[in-house]
This record gives structure tokens, sequence and C-alpha cells, in this order.
């Protein structure tokens, strides 16, 4: 009767003791008052289970770490937790935070957003980043002119011409960007770069061989790319427009393109006078034959497929239609271009 009772009382501590455990653990595991305070923590590449329920307990979001260590046990939780920032308020039960964990619900870093438009120069982009993050627009243009090695390819193609104004005028492509607070100028001029290289993946694949037909380089197709970018505004012309710069170059004519006097400006004018078409510059097509050194403006890729397939026509002239419409009137001859100036002209009358 003695041994009976002795076992009994063994079993009676053992009994309050899994209790009292018990106990311990579901009130240990019970969420945190809650607040509608939010906090954040970091979990770091390669942290375990155990680390992690440290920082949960001492950011206030589990009782005890130890408890929650042996729960992940108990539960075959912990080895799918994944790191990044976390932002949770106490009160959040336990199991919600493991899912939490196990999905990477991490906060979503802040961006900076820039939105480059086609046609924009390199003085353009600047001016922006500077009027959106504050940086210095100097210090970017004084980037992207620094001679150095480019690991974007289409950027390789740029020739080393001491003419070239801006070593990347036209390769940072026009596009919509997001970057971590923290880049610097490098990396955004790199994810401009790179960006051309993955919108030239776009085009039909023989495109290096239609730029090899026409005898020109690489850098030569973004520079007429360039030309018909700022020159026109509807897509259905930039062939034709493309077919004319080319049939001005074999034909030895002036390009006379006003964009490229433009160009000469740190800020287009609204009008250009005879006087600004007298500038000596080797951009100013108005004096010299051929292609400017380089492209004079970020261009699309539409304008980038003209330059590389571009319509095949006998025009030589266009004139910019004056009724709203951005269109042009196009002609074979100098006297059926002095006729679309004039009806140009009238247009505007209207």
């Amino acid at each position: 009767m003695r041994l009976t009772r002795i076992a009994l009382l063994g079993l009676f501590v053992l009994l309050g003791a899994a209790a009292g455990i018990y106990g311990y653990t579901v009130k240990a595991l019970k969420p945190m008052p809650a607040s509608v305070e939010v906090v954040q923590l970091d979990i770091a590449p390669g942290t375990g289970p155990a680390e992690v329920a440290k920082q949960l307990e001492k950011s206030g979001l589990i009782r005890n770490a130890s408890v929650f260590t042996y729960y992940l046990k108990w539960k075959k939780q912990g080895s799918k937790f994944q790191a990044g920032r976390y932002a949770m308020s106490p009160g959040i039960t336990v199991d919600e935070i493991i899912e939490k964990l196990n999905k990477g619900q991490i906060v979503k870093e802040e961006m900076l957003r820039l939105t480059v438009p086609e046609g924009y120069t390199i003085r353009q982009i600047a001016e922006k980043i500077g009027q959106q993050f504050g940086t210095d627009a100097a210090a970017f243009m004084g980037k992207a002119d620094e001679p150095r090695t480019l690991a974007a390819k289409a950027a390789q193609a740029i020739p080393d011409n001491p003419a070239i104004r801006h070593r990347l005028e036209g390769y940072l492509f026009p596009e919509t960007y997001e970057w971590k607070k923290d880049v610097t100028v490098d990396e955004m001029i790199d994810r401009m770069l790179s960006e051309l290289d993955v919108k030239l993946g776009e085009l039909p694949a023989d495109w290096p061989e239609a730029s090899k037909a026409k005898e020109f380089g690489f850098h030569q197709i973004m520079t007429v790319a360039s030309l018909v970018e700022r020159e026109v505004a509807l897509d259905e012309e930039r062939p034709i427009v493309a077919g004319i710069i080319y049939n001005r170059l074999t034909k030895n004519m002036n390009l006379q393109i006003d964009a490229t006097v433009q160009y000469l400006f740190d800020k287009p004018k609204e009008r250009l006078f005879e006087k600004d078409l007298q500038i000596e510059s080797p951009y100013n097509t108005y004096l010299h034959p051929g292609l400017p050194p380089g492209p004079i403006a970020s261009p699309s890729l539409s304008s980038i497929k003209a330059a590389l397939y571009p319509a095949e026509t006998k025009f030589l002239f266009y004139v910019t239609k004056k009724d709203g419409s951005k269109g042009h009137l196009f002609a074979e001859t100098y006297e059926e271009h002095q006729k679309n100036i004039a009806a140009s002209q009238k247009m505007s009358e209207k």
C-alpha cells in the first residue's frame, strides 16, 4: 500500500509538472499585447531559427525565444525562413510569424523611380535626375563622358572620336527605371546602357546583317535613329524619314536637319534663325555633309528599327504639317517640297 501511495504521489508530481510546463509553454506562446506600433527586424542570410527567435524576442514580438525555438522543432518549421526586412506589430500570433517568415513577406524597399522620355539628351537626363534625386547634373554628365571600359555590348561600338560631344549620347535607353536609394551614378549609367542591350534583343534576329548591308556601323545606325527620333512623332513615318536620310546621304546632299542644330544649344530654341544655321560644328548638318559624329538624343526602339529597316522611297524632302497632326508632307523634288512648304503654311492660317 505504501508503495502504491508513493507511486501515485510520483504520478501526481509528474502530472503536476507536465501541467505546469504545458501551462508555461502555452503562456509563452501567447501573442504579445497588441499594439499599433510597427516593429522592423532584419533577418540576415544564413540566420538560423534559434537566432531568429532571439531577434523576435528582443523586438517584442514573442515572449520567449527558447520556447519559440522548441515550438519550431515540434512543428518541423524554421528551415524555410527567408532573409530580408520584416515589419510586424506586437499582437501577431506565433503561427502568423512563422507564415510570414516562410513566405518571405518582407517590406518592399522604397525605390527611386525615373522615367527617361524618348528623345532626351544626356543633358536632359542629367537635369531630370538632379531635379528628382538631388544628384548633381554636372557630376552625372562628367561620369557619362568619362573614358572607361563599358560592360554593355552596344556601347562598345562607340568610336574613339574627339568630335563626339558626349560619349554616351544616344546609348542611355529611354525607359522607366527603379533603383535602390543608395544607387550610385555609375550604377544608373550602367543600368541604362544595359537596357539598350536588352531592347536590341527584341529586334528581328537579322538586324546586325541589316546594319552591315547599309555599310554602316552600329554607331552610325544609332545616329540615324536619333535623328529620326528628334524629327518624327508618328511611328508610321519613322521608316519614311529614315529612308529620306539614307537617300540624301547616297546623293551627297547635306541632311539639313534642324534637330542637329538644336543639339548645339543647352536648351532647344522655339525657332531657329539663319545665324543659328551658320554655327560651326561637326553636328551642324546644314554646313557639313554626312552624319554628325554621333547620336543627338536617346532614340526609341521604333526609331532604331526604322534606321535598320527604312522604307524604300524616292522622297528626298519633308516638312511638318502645321495642322496639329504632327505629320509630314513628303516630296521627291525641291519644287514639290516648296509647294509642300506653302501648303503647310496655309494649314497654320486656318
